[in-house]
C-alpha cells in the first residue's frame, strides 16, 4: 500500500506568523485610535479606553509566544550581538529600575505603561524568532501601513479641532496623528521599493493627511528626511525625482487657503504652550527640575499629573517636547548616554551597509526621527519606538549579510 501523504506543517505555520506579523503592525500604529474611540464609540471614561489598549497589548503577546513554540529560526544570543539591541535591553532595565525612585503619580500606571512598552519589544523578538526575518519585517510594515491609513480616514471624518487641525481636543493630538503618517510613509516607501506591493495610494493618502494634520513638527522632520531621500537615492530617474517634487508643490498649493488660516489663527489666537515661546517655557522649567537629579533623572513616567499645568488654558505637558531633554529629565545622565548610546549604535549599523537604497532609506528614516525629536517626542518610549529598532537592527544584519554573501560569490565566480 502506498504510504498517505502527510500535509506539510511548517508552510502553515510560516503564514499563520507572517499574518500575525501583519495584525500586530496593525495594532501598534491604530492604537493611537483606541482610547478615542472607546470614549466616543463606547461611551466609556479614557481610563478604559487606556485599559482596552493594554489589554490587546498584552494578548497578542500571549499570541506571539504560542506562535513561537517550536523551531527557534533566530535564536535571542543571535539577536543580542547587535548592539542597538543591546542597548534597548539596556534602556528597558533602567527605566524599569527606576520605578524605585520614580516620582509618578501613580506607580501602578506607571508599571502597566512600562509592561507594555517591554510587551512590545519582546513581541517583535517572538516573531523573528518564529519566522523568515525579511517576511516577518516586511508583514509588520504592512499591517503598520494598514493601520496608519485606517487612522487617516477616521481623522478626516473627525470634526476639526478649534485651531483647524486634526484631531480632538482632549483625547488625541495632531501631532500624534501627523507622526504616525509620516512614519507609515516611510514604511509605505520602503515596501514599495522592495516590490512588496503598489503603495502609491496608501503613501499618498498618508502624506496628504500629514500635511493636514498641520503638525509642523512632523511636516519639517519629513520634509528634511524625504529631501535626503530624494537627493541621495541613486536608483531613481532624475525624471521621477522632478515629479514627485512637482506633486509636493501642487498639494502644497491645494491646501494653501488652509495653511494661510492657520498660520493666522497660530500667530494671533492660538494657544501659548503650542507655540515655539511656549515650548521654551516648557524646555526651561523641564531643564531646571532635571538640574535637581541630573545623575538618575526623576523615573519612568515622571512628567503627566507631575509637572504643574502651564499657560492659562493650564496645559498639561505628557513630556518635554525634546527627546534628549525627556531623557535627561527621566533617567538623568544615564538617559543621555542611552540616548546617545542607541541613536549612535543605529547610525554606525547603517553606516555599514554598502550604498545602496536601503542604506539611504534607513540613513533618511533615522533623520526624519531626529529631527522630529527636536520639539516633540514620546512620554515613554523614544521617537523611534524600542520594538522598530529591533526590526530594524534585525533587518539591517541580514541585509548587509546577504550583501557580503553576494559580494563574495561575485568575487569567487570571477
Amino acid at each position: 500500500m502506498h504510504a498517505i501523504a502527510q500535509p506539510r506543517i511548517e508552510p502553515i505555520v510560516e503564514s499563520s506568523t507572517i499574518g500575525l506579523a501583519c495584525v500586530i503592525g496593525f495594532y501598534f500604529s491604530f492604537r493611537v485610535f483606541l482610547v478615542l474611540l472607546s470614549v466616543r464609540l463606547l461611551g466609556t471614561d479614557p481610563q478604559a479606553g487606556v485599559e482596552i489598549s493594554l489589554a490587546l497589548n498584552f494578548a497578542l503577546l500571549i499570541v506571539a509566544a504560542f506562535f513561537s513554540l517550536g523551531e527557534v529560526r533566530y535564536p535571542l544570543a543571535r539577536m543580542a550581538q547587535q548592539p542597538s539591541v543591546r542597548w534597548v535591553f539596556l534602556f528597558l532595565g533602567f527605566s524599569c529600575f527606576s520605578l524605585l525612585w520614580s516620582s509618578t503619580a501613580s506607580l501602578s500606571a506607571a508599571v502597566a505603561y512600562w509592561c507594555a512598552m517591554a510587551a512590545d519589544v519582546a513581541i517583535l523578538i517572538l516573531m523573528l524568532r518564529a519566522g523568515p526575518i525579511t517576511d516577518v519585517a516586511h508583514s509588520l510594515m504592512k499591517g503598520y501601513v494598514w493601520g496608519a491609513c485606517a487612522v487617516a480616514v477616521i481623522a478626516w471624518l473627525l470634526p476639526a479641532q478649534s485651531d483647524l487641525r486634526l484631531g480632538d481636543e482632549e483625547l488625541l493630538g495632531p501631532n500624534q496623528i501627523g507622526y504616525l503618517c509620516a512614519f507609515a510613509f516611510f514604511f509605505a516607501q520602503y515596501l514599495w521599493h522592495e516590490k512588496k506591493g503598489i503603495w502609491g495610494a496608501a503613501a499618498l493618502l498618508l502624506a496628504v493627511t500629514l500635511l493636514r494634520s498641520l503638525s509642523k513638527t512632523s511636516i519639517i522632520a519629513f520634509l528634511v528626511g524625504e529631501s535626503f531621500l530624494l537627493i541621495r537615492d541613486k536608483t531613481m530617474s532624475r525624471r521621477s525625482k522632478i515629479m514627485v517634487a512637482l506633486t509636493g508643490v501642487i498639494v502644497l498649493a491645494v491646501f494653501g487657503s488652509l495653511l494661510a488660516s492657520y498660520y493666522d489663527v497660530y500667530t494671533n489666537s492660538g494657544i501659548q504652550v503650542e507655540t515655539l515661546t511656549g515650548r521654551l517655557g516648557i524646555w526651561a522649567y523641564i531643564g531646571a527640575e532635571s538640574l535637581e537629579q541630573p545623575w538618575i533623572g526623576h523615573g519612568f513616567h515622571s512628567v503627566w499629573k507631575v509637572i504643574p499645568p502651564f499657560g492659562s488654558d493650564q496645559f498639561e505637558a505628557r513630556h518635554a517636547h525634546n527627546e534628549l531633554l525627556q531623557q535627561f529629565y527621566a533617567y538623568g545622565a544615564v538617559g543621555v548616554c542611552m540616548f546617545l548610546g542607541i541613536y549612535g549604535s543605529v547610525f554606525r549599523q547603517v553606516k555599514k551597509l554598502a550604498t545602496g537604497y536601503t542604506k539611504t532609506f534607513f540613513f533618511g528614516l533615522l533623520l526624519f526621527v531626529l529631527v522630529r525629536g527636536l520639539t516633540d517626542t514620546e512620554p515613554f518610549d523614544l521617537s523611534l519606538p524600542l520594538w522598530a529598532i529591533v526590526m530594524m537592527s534585525v533587518l539591517i544584519e541580514h541585509v548587509r549579510v546577504r550583501e557580503e554573501t553576494a559580494a563574495l560569490s561575485l568575487a569567487m565566480a570571477q
